[in-house]
């Protein structure tokens, strides 16, 4: 059974960065695309970033694209985002997936626990 670990989140002030990662067991790594999704409290969980199975293709929210920054190491089964120039509105529970690459947080099964950021104005 795919499991997902999150990490990397904390605290941290208005315009700083952080590098969240996400490791992968119980499945081949290099045979999903990984996606991004971050989840504010009372609201629905919105689609981030996408890193194809190769690395070689990326896609992003609008919202974040020109600050987040998705990657992949095949090699390690983990997937980074790296967030810069954070915004207080880029504050919640964030959260990998592993599958064929779909933006709707519907289409997984598998969830890891997330890992929360929070943006200080």
């Amino acid at each position: 059974q795919v499991q997902l670990v999150e990490s990397g989140g904390g605290l941290v002030q208005s315009g700083g960065s952080l590098r969240l990662s996400c490791v992968l067991s119980g499945g081949t790594f290099s045979t999903y695309a990984i996606t991004w999704f971050r989840q504010i409290a009372g609201k629905e969980r919105e689609w981030v970033a996408t890193v194809g199975w190769r690395g070689a293709t990326t896609a992003y929210g609008d919202s974040v694209k020109g600050r987040f920054t998705i990657s992949r190491d095949n090699a390690k089964n983990a997937a980074y985002l790296q967030m810069n120039n954070l915004k207080p509105v880029d504050t919640g529970v964030y959260y990998c997936a592993a599958g064929a690459g779909s933006t709707r947080a519907g289409d997984y099964i598998n969830w890891g626990q997330g890992t929360l950021v929070t943006v200080s104005s």
